[in-house]
């Protein structure tokens, strides 16, 4: 049996031509450090991670290659960001989107005296600026909100939130997850200080980096979270201020950085064909799924509607297990999906589909219309069959 991708809001799949190779060659002809040896191959290799950066800061229209930070994913630039900006005292907008990369994190600082503030989303994931806007108080040191949802895939207006913290002289992250390499982001037309993104996603590079953009005047305000060697000022025993050293300690993730330097050279004619064939794909999922009266999508349902959201489709199946249905899909015609809440309880709350959670479709480039339409002849076939995935009542 054929098998059929549509986990690609977890991880994309396939990669990029060229990542497994450009990181093999690495690993087997000199996977050396840079920044420490003194010698011609770990000049070039820094050569190479010079040259993401500047890709990066290309792509997102960052102030300098130099703002461009790697981290091991977007995780750990999330609690760059929380931990290293926010002190007892102060006041924090989030979304109710919010995946749990920003809510842990959260809830720790809140035990430490951080006041946290959840701007209600609609049931189906858009967020007004206005309850932003109602959200700000005295002690308002930052907002941080999701591009797009990882669960229901609905884009939140962060053009708007960002001009709202401008006006406030208030601090404005962005979490890329689902967003970086799929659709246009521009930090300084969106007035973003911090933009958060996973190496592995949309920009379809390996797992093991991701990293962070930010303006020089946040990174001048924030405090790192981890502090160790740089191979720069080994002198001194204080950390460097300047970028990126002040962020990168340690030995960086030099394969999987190497790996999304290829992946970001299919990027260089933009975004916008990749995002136009999800967008299709989309459109014909949710217009197959309106034919089937127990399939209730989460989020946007309307195909008229597509350019609120990005190809992250979750259903909830009445009267029908969702996890049994998952596994009957795989098993049916080798569709692989991920299904629950998706590390985001939140968002399943705004939604309405907690705890039951859902399934969710993503689709990548490599994804076709016939499989969609493989996908929907099986979900079809299983909820015929519907009584033995009959949940308990």
């Amino acid at each position: 049996m054929d098998t059929i991708y549509f986990d690609n809001a977890a991880t994309s799949f396939p990669k990029a031509p060229g990542v497994g190779r450009a990181m093999a060659d690495l690993i087997e002809n000199g996977a050396f450090n840079i920044s420490r040896g003194g010698y011609e191959r770990s000049y070039e290799l820094l050569g190479q991670v010079l040259d993401t950066r500047e890709r990066l800061k290309r792509l997102f229209s960052a102030p300098k290659d130099a703002c461009v930070c790697f981290t091991g994913g977007v995780t750990a630039a999330l609690n760059q960001f929380l931990k290293g900006t926010l002190s007892p005292g102060d006041h924090v907008i989030v979304s109710s989107m919010e995946h749990n990369a920003v809510m842990r994190p959260l809830y720790t600082l809140a035990q430490s005296g951080v006041e946290v503030s959840v701007a209600p989303c609609a049931p189906d994931g858009t967020l007004d600026p206005q309850t932003v806007r109602d959200c700000f108080q005295r002690n308002t040191k930052a907002v941080l909100c999701t591009h797009a949802s990882n669960v229901c895939g609905t884009i939140l207006p962060v053009a708007s939130i960002g001009a709202l913290c401008r006006e406030r002289g208030v601090w404005f992250a962005v979490d890329a997850a689902q967003t970086a390499g799929i659709y246009p982001i521009d930090m300084a037309g969106m007035s973003i200080d911090f933009l958060a993104f996973p190496g592995h996603k949309s920009l379809r590079g390996p797992q093991g980096v991701g990293g962070f953009l930010v303006t020089p005047p946040l990174a001048a305000a924030m405090c790192p979270v981890i502090e160790g060697g740089t191979g720069s000022q080994s002198d001194l025993e204080d950390q460097p201020e300047f970028l990126p050293d002040k962020f990168e300690s340690g030995t960086l993730p030099l394969p999987a950085i190497i790996g999304l330097r290829q992946a970001l050279t299919a990027l260089e004619n933009g975004t916008e064909t990749a995002y136009r064939h999800e967008m299709a794909l989309t459109s014909r999922f949710l217009e197959g799924l309106s034919a089937i009266s127990q399939a209730k999508v989460a989020g946007i349902s309307d195909p008229s509607r597509l350019t609120e959201r990005l190809g992250v489709v979750s259903v909830d199946f009445s009267l029908t297990d969702n996890a049994e249905l998952a596994y009957a899909l795989e098993q049916e015609a080798g569709v692989m999906t991920r299904v629950g809440l998706h590390c985001a309880p939140r968002a399943h709350q705004t939604l309405g589909t907690f705890p039951q959670g859902t399934v969710r479709f993503s689709f990548g480039p490599e994804n076709t219309s016939e499989e969609v339409d493989v996908c929907l002849r099986a979900i079809r076939k299983i909820l015929s069959q519907r009584p033995v995935f009959l949940s308990a009542p």
